[in-house]
């Protein structure tokens, strides 16, 4: 047997005060005569006897009474057989998970609850003394001390839901060096109360533990864990039009057991319901949602996905930002005697700024705005044009480059050579005979929105041309002659793309300029060197890109949302601006927590608008079991893992797991029988 506080063992020594009244009991007595000194022998015989009896059994319960009472104090226990005891003398560090999928419910009640409440109560059977230690995913400073139960419940009542999630590593190593900072000789225990998400508490195999530590773990969990949430939204076109039907389309996960029918689900923008369908997801899969919808202006809309699902609510909405009829900027170098196709092509959009211009007046300046460039005919590149256009596209611009009808493949040899795209080599066919270009393969993505079906593409009839030029080596083939040969294909290039055609776009090479099939791959290519935005961003991202246009010298860009205003470290490299959220320099966390969206500004004028939302791991309610954490933890004899966390029964459970059987209610009730047993013999047993 062993004692929580075996200082009050010293109270023992009380005993001796009944001891010494009994031995040293010198009351006086009082004679009494009778005239049958026969008969008050016998009775004074009879009486001391009962007496002495009756004095014993008082100096009995008193001595007892002491015992049992200073026993309550020191509270004896039984040593747990699987656990050594909770340490009175080390610090102990409590950690409550409040990231956002302790929303879930067990008993109608939610986890961050429940596991507040708990940890309330263990904090009333933990010792009085300041050497406690409450942690959760927030990391706050006050965090770094110790105080005492009564503080810290008080603090219980503050806890709410943090976006921010920790895995157990961080956890057990700021907790660690905390409590060693405070008390580096004592051994330390820590309490964990976690719904032990799979996809946030890291890899738990890869976790060491100090054995002089003690660690208990509480999973707070229910059987049937299910949540719905959105995974990702993306446009089947490149862009938004505005007033032109564009579609959205949203994919929705479904983590339950259970197949969920006829969900409602609604497309807002600006805060105006523009679409909304019923959607059905069978258990633990995805499915895709298309919603149409129309835009009567250009412009940033904010976009938002909703839809009702309880108890985890905090994934209910999704947030993104669209760019409607964003303006794409084109330059047009043309050389030589060249149709207006290429003029005429882009003036019918009002989303195209396109300027055409002589190769040989051009201004290199020119394509630090652009989106795409276009090479029409041109027969010398000069000056600073070639230097301007590589460093163009390695920035993420497109280059389209249709020869001339002078076989002047030479004059790009060095610029492509550089750029890491294959030269292409003269092939002019003296008879001028036009060879027919095969039909597209509709599988490629680059033809998606294109053909309606593939019906269409089958019956159409195909343009054909007479090539100038010819290559080979890697890049993607849009369109190929019967013959097999290249007719226009693709090259990636760092972040640009360049295309290159074999035939000029004049009548006597070529009558694919004037095919259907013109004007939606040219108007494809425009859209695909526009730097596709992003829709949405998430708070665990390391780095943010954005598209920006001309910013000046030495600009400053802030992060802006109501009250709050951030600075976050920031560099320009091309059009795009690089910066990464701002954290909290003493607990790792993101300074931006709640979803939602935020705007961009520079100089006090908003240059974009972006949308963050929480990261999709905490959506995943899947949490390691109580057997799957006894598995893991198997190796350590100093880890010791409860059951699912029930209302009311942890307190208990780990009193008896961790500090074996308790007796000081018991000692207590003894103490106050033989006190009562005391006043009943002082009161009824006469003698």
């Amino acid at each position: 047997m062993s004692f929580l506080y075996p200082s009050f063992l010293f109270g023992l020594f009380a005993v001796a005060i009944p001891i010494a009244i009994h031995l040293f009991n010198f009351r006086r007595t009082r004679k009494v005569y009778f005239t049958n000194v026969a008969f008050l022998k016998e009775v004074k015989t009879s009486t001391n006897s009962f007496r002495r009896l009756k004095q014993w059994l008082i100096l009995a319960t008193r001595i007892l009474f002491i015992t049992f009472l200073v026993l309550a104090f020191a509270q004896p226990f039984i040593q747990s057989p699987k656990q050594q005891s909770l340490s009175s003398q080390g610090n102990t560090g409590i950690y409550l998970d409040n990231s956002l999928s302790m929303q879930n419910e067990t008993g109608k009640r939610q986890y961050l609850q429940l596991a507040t409440d708990e940890a309330d109560e263990l904090l009333g059977a933990l010792p009085k003394t300041p050497s406690i230690q409450l942690l959760t995913n927030d990391f706050e400073s006050r965090d770094q001390y110790l105080a005492t139960p009564d503080k810290l419940k008080d603090r219980l009542t503050e806890i709410n839901f943090s976006p921010t999630s920790r895995t157990l590593e961080s956890i057990y190593k700021r907790q660690n060096n905390l409590l060693s900072r405070n008390s580096p000789s004592t051994q330390n225990q820590f309490i964990w109360f976690s719904d032990f998400q799979k996809s946030t508490v890291g890899d738990l195999n890869k976790l060491k533990i100090d054995t002089n530590s003690r660690i208990f773990l509480v999973p707070v969990q229910t059987e049937e864990t299910a949540n719905l949430y959105v995974d990702s939204v993306w446009l089947a076109t490149p862009f938004v039009k505005e007033m032109e039907t564009n579609t959205l389309n949203v994919r929705l996960v479904n983590t339950g057991k259970d197949a969920v029918k006829n969900l409602p689900v609604k497309l807002f923008l600006d805060e105006k319901q523009v679409s909304s369908s019923s959607v059905n997801l069978d258990a633990n899969n995805s499915v895709v949602a298309a919603f149409d919808f129309l835009v009567k202006e250009r412009g940033l809309k904010k976009g938002r996905i909703s839809f009702e699902d309880f108890p985890v609510t905090f994934d209910n909405d999704f947030y993104f930002v669209l760019n409607a009829s964003p303006t794409i900027n084109i330059v047009h170098m043309f050389g030589g005697a060249t149709g207006n196709y290429i003029q005429n092509l882009f003036s019918n959009e009002t989303i195209f700024q396109a300027r055409s211009l002589n190769a040989q007046n051009v201004d290199p300046t020119l394509l630090n705005t652009a989106d795409l460039a276009i090479l029409d005919g041109v027969t010398d590149l000069s000056g600073s044009l070639p230097t301007s256009l590589e460093a163009f596209v390695k920035k993420g611009g497109s280059l389209i480059i249709f020869p001339g009808p002078a076989n002047n493949s030479t004059i790009y040899g060095s610029l492509l050579s550089r750029l890491g795209v294959p030269s292409p080599q003269n092939t002019t066919s003296p008879d001028k005979t036009f060879e027919a270009i095969d039909a597209p393969d509709t599988r490629n993505p680059f033809f998606e929105s294109i053909f309606e079906n593939t019906t269409q593409k089958e019956r159409m009839a195909m343009p054909a041309a007479n090539p100038v030029w010819q290559w080979t080596g890697r890049g993607s083939s849009l369109l190929r002659l019967k013959t097999g040969t290249p007719f226009l294909s693709r090259f990636d290039v760092q972040r640009g793309k360049v295309y290159l055609c074999a035939s000029p776009l004049t009548d006597n090479f070529s009558t694919f300029q004037k095919h259907a099939l013109f004007v939606p791959i040219l108007y494809k290519i425009a859209a695909l060197s526009k730097s596709q935005e992003r829709l949405s961003f998430s708070f665990q991202e390391p780095s943010i890109a954005v598209e920006i246009n001309e910013a000046g010298k030495e600009p400053v860009f802030h992060l802006k949302r109501d009250n709050l205003e951030l600075i976050p470290s920031q560099r320009i490299s091309g059009k795009q601006l690089l910066f990464d959220i701002p954290e909290n320099s003493q607990t790792g966390s993101k300074q931006l927590a709640e979803a939602g969206y935020y705007e961009l500004t520079l100089n006090g004028k908003v240059q974009k608008i972006l949308a963050f939302n929480y990261d999709k791991k905490e959506s995943q309610p899947d949490s390691y079991s109580p057997t799957e954490l006894k598995q893991i933890f198997g190796r350590y004899k100093n880890v010791q893992i409860f059951s699912a966390l029930n209302e009311g029964e942890f307190v208990n459970e780990f009193k008896s797991e961790s500090q074996g059987k308790n007796f000081w209610k018991y000692c207590l009730i003894a103490a106050l029988f033989f006190l009562l047993a005391e006043i009943l013999i002082i009161r009824f047993v006469k003698g």
